[in-house]
């Protein structure tokens, strides 16, 4: 078995950053650990996503502190988290949440992205807020086998954006 280096990674991967490709956006709007935000930003890189964030204070640094990339990614800052879910449903992207509901379908029968998609993560102890909720195309739950009620947001966001970007 043949472990690629470092210097053929290079070779193969993007020399610069991508655009806004304003395919996949992964929004978590509701953080609770600044430490997730940086992970997820680096999964948003991998698949040619994007990420939305709340214009909070402590989340510009967050993203600094744990985004180990070199180029800048792309972070689209959001203002009113519920009023931008409307604008983004109403301008044809589907809206597709992780969260638990009576319609939640599991991730194995997610399909990749057709159009434009904002996935939609909650506050890690209190999930996506009901006023939020009721504006989902689709609710995804990821199966889960041990004792704990979550993943953190980083995980539960970097599985749902490899399946919707087509790539597992």
């Amino acid at each position: 078995m043949w472990v690629r280096t470092r210097t053929e990674l290079r070779g193969v991967r993007r020399r610069r950053p991508n655009s806004c490709l304003d395919h996949l956006i992964v929004a978590p709007l509701w953080p609770k650990y600044g430490v997730n935000l940086g992970t997820l930003l680096r999964t948003c890189d991998a698949v040619g996503a994007c990420l939305a964030v709340p214009r909070k204070p402590w989340i510009r640094d967050a993203l600094a502190k744990g985004n180990t990339l070199r180029q800048p990614s792309c972070v689209h800052w959001v203002n009113e988290p519920v009023t931008w879910l409307a604008a983004q449903r109403a301008t044809g992207s589907d809206v597709v949440g992780v969260e638990l509901t009576d319609e939640s379908i599991r991730l194995v029968e997610l399909r990749p992205a057709r159009r434009r998609t904002v996935v939609v993560l909650g506050h890690e102890s209190d999930g996506i807020p009901l006023e939020a909720t009721e504006l989902l195309d689709t609710a995804v739950e990821i199966p889960m086998l041990g004792t704990g009620l979550s993943l953190n947001v980083a995980v539960a966001g970097s599985l749902i954006a490899y399946k919707l970007a087509g790539l597992v």
